[in-house]
């Protein structure tokens, strides 16, 4: 059986550790875009796609080179499941199935949002979703029947909703989704998320940005205090620039001083 790719999917989330837990998650800040191949009469199979506003997409796991017939969710108690009973990407043949909001369908393109797909996934189909045929509500979910119990309420102080704001208009639109989706399950939980202590907190690894945040415990709280650049000095005054921005964080630390 040969699959090909119709497309690759693009959006700002390039690394698995970015990834949202499920799509229809944050859709504000996980927008995305199907690319279709041309000279494939794609756009004929596109036709009166735009009127449905939820798709499948149907897509490699194309980090991931081997299966695991177990596997530890990111969620619950850390045991682990078989992975037929869960959405974990280490599958035997890594196909990937995600329901996201379609926005728009533009010539090759179909844009959307609420996804968890990385940029470069290949994409192997597009189907409509439909509600009669496609939502149970009502079924049992097996081992996640009393998931929600274990959420944690994130919350933002004033001063890292600016900070994020400022971020989402030079370029870095993803972070407050993936904050929210990092801590809103076990937020201290070291091995499966970049977490670590800092100073009298905690602190939680972006790309090259920290978010520094508390914990209460008691209440079942987070309270994101404040973002920060991941560079030292000596680092930010390197010419070496890998990720090309720096100058990005040069003008964050002049105007937040921190």
């Amino acid at each position: 059986m040969t699959l090909e790719p119709i497309g690759f999917f693009h959006t700002e989330s390039k690394y698995p550790y970015e990834a949202r837990r499920q799509a229809a998650v944050d859709e504000k800040n996980s927008l995305g875009e199907i690319r279709l191949h041309p000279d494939r009469g794609f756009e004929q199979a596109l036709e009166d796609l735009e009127g449905f506003e939820r798709i499948w997409i149907v897509y490699q796991f194309h980090h991931n080179n081997e299966w695991k017939p177990k596997v530890m969710p990111p969620r619950g108690p850390r045991v682990k499941r078989g992975v037929f009973a869960t959405r974990a990407p280490y599958r035997p043949n890594a196909l990937g199935l995600s329901c996201v909001h379609l926005l728009k369908v533009d010539g090759l393109r179909v844009v959307v949002a609420g996804h968890d797909l990385l940029d470069g996934t290949p994409v192997l189909d597009i189907k409509p979703y439909i509600p009669y045929a496609d939502a149970f509500p009502d079924s049992r979910v097996g081992w996640l029947e009393n998931i929600e119990s274990e959420r944690w309420l994130v919350e933002f102080n004033s001063q890292a909703l600016q900070q994020m704001r400022w971020l989402e208009e030079h370029g870095v639109s993803q972070l407050q989704g993936f904050i929210k989706g990092q801590l809103e399950f076990d937020p201290l939980d070291h091995k499966r998320k970049r977490v670590e202590p800092h100073d009298n907190g905690y602190r939680l690894a972006y790309r090259t940005w920290r978010v520094g945040f508390q914990v209460n415990e008691e209440a079942r709280t987070v309270q994101v205090e404040s973002i920060h650049s991941g560079y030292s000095a000596e680092h930010l005054n390197a010419a070496v620039d890998p990720y090309e921005d720096k100058g990005l964080h040069r003008k964050f630390k002049e105007i937040w001083q921190i």
